[in-house]
């Protein structure tokens, strides 16, 4: 089956170079801040001790392009493509300016993509990534000191020749201590440093007619590109049960198959690469997901977890693939990419791994509203004291996490 991945098409279009950072050297948010401020206006949510803060960009789509747990000098957990962002030009594709939550549509491929014209060929040349989720501003509705709201209303049209016209609300709410204890199952030690935050996204139908699935459904997919460390492991966990009734356990086709050293299955959770030096993806059916996943990068003891609303009983995702599509709704709730160069010896676009998670299908009736949530939290101290929160959350230990990808 064809399939041209996010980061695919991004190399086969940029003109930059990889990111300046090195392997393994996360920079200082305040670098990341000030750098951003150049070029963009940034609101910086915050709590009263200063030390939590997340970035978000209303002109790049409201997202949060990256956050700390430890002030300015802390570790800055998104990745900023500070290339495409400083050059100030835009990609006729698609424009990656990075970000550990950013909002999306789907599908990407098939008779209902939102990316290609009717007629056109499943290619890169006739790729195009919709501009009102790509370089068009949001308008900022609201923000305080822990919140932003933004808010935008778009019209698209899929391959299908369906038009879909909606509003698009976006807010970012900083979590306090309490809240993530509860989201955590789990109070962290002192010791810990805790930043967390959600995205609540909502899509409303404002056109006149339903969105049926005979004519194409859209889905909220939101995406987190995260700084790689030579020793980040990804760990989903997932249902158990025979292939038979819950079928594959992960999807690893998209780039052709994960290396096993890259990969591996064990006792209910799927553990993965993410090292920024291997291009390869995987994802998640309706029928293997539980609404959370995670990653552990051992070089900065920074465990982030994401948790998302999955619907009981939902079953119709969208599926991206770049063809005509048997199955359109058998597509994948939850995603993990590591980037790497495309073949050896070429440019990547970035030492960089991916968290994403998408809703269900939306078939909405006209003024009904379809919101996905996501969460993310980045933990960050001693591993002793990391590791309840690992088996609290993801039900294994940070050594096994670490240890995921050895047999």
């Amino acid at each position: 089956m064809k399939w041209m991945g996010l980061t695919a098409m991004i190399l086969a279009t940029m003109t930059q170079g990889a990111s300046s950072q090195g392997s393994g050297n996360a920079p200082a948010f305040g670098d990341d801040l000030a750098f951003l401020k150049k070029y963009v206006d940034v609101i910086v949510l915050s709590d009263k001790t200063a030390a939590t803060q997340v970035a978000v960009i209303p002109a790049y789509q409201c997202r949060v392009m990256t956050s700390t747990a430890a002030g300015t000098t802390g570790v800055s957990y998104g990745w900023v493509n500070r290339e495409l962002i400083s050059s100030g030009k835009k990609q006729p594709h698609i424009n990656v300016y990075g970000g550990e939550d950013r909002f999306w549509i789907g599908p990407e491929g098939g008779q209902f993509s939102i990316f290609f014209k009717k007629g056109d060929p499943f290619d890169l040349d006739h790729w195009f990534t919709p501009a009102s989720i790509d370089t068009e501003p949001f308008e900022l509705v609201s923000k305080s000191d822990e919140r932003v709201v933004c808010r935008r209303t778009m019209r698209l049209t899929n391959y299908s020749g369906t038009t879909f016209d909606l509003e698009v609300t976006r807010e970012i709410k900083l979590l306090t201590t309490q809240e993530v204890n509860k989201h955590l199952g789990v109070t962290a030690k002192p010791s810990v440093k805790i930043v967390a935050y959600e995205s609540i996204n909502s899509i409303k139908n404002t056109g006149a007619n339903p969105w049926v699935k005979d004519s194409g459904l859209l889905s909220i997919w939101i995406l987190g590109m995260f700084n790689a460390s030579p020793a980040t492991t990804v760990a989903i966990p997932f249902t158990k049960g025979p292939e038979s009734e819950l079928g594959p356990i992960v999807n690893d086709a998209y780039f052709g198959k994960v290396p096993a050293d890259r990969l591996m299955i064990k006792d209910g959770v799927i553990y993965f690469a993410a090292d920024g030096n291997y291009r390869s993806k995987i994802g998640v059916s309706p029928s293997r997901t539980q609404p959370i996943l995670g990653s552990y990068d051992a070089v900065n003891r920074v465990l982030t977890i994401v948790q998302f609303t999955f619907p009981k009983g939902a079953k119709d995702y969208v599926n991206s693939m770049w063809e005509i599509q048997e199955h359109p709704y058998g597509g994948d709730v939850v995603n993990s990419y590591n980037d790497g160069p495309p073949k050896p010896g070429a440019p990547q676009l970035g030492r960089f791994y991916e968290l994403e998670t998408s809703s269900p299908a939306l078939a909405l009736k006209p003024n009904q509203v379809g919101t996905h949530v996501n969460r993310t939290i980045h933990l960050q101290g001693p591993e002793a004291d990391l590791n309840a929160v690992a088996k609290a959350t993801l039900g294994v230990s940070l050594e096994e996490i670490k240890n995921g990808l050895k047999k």
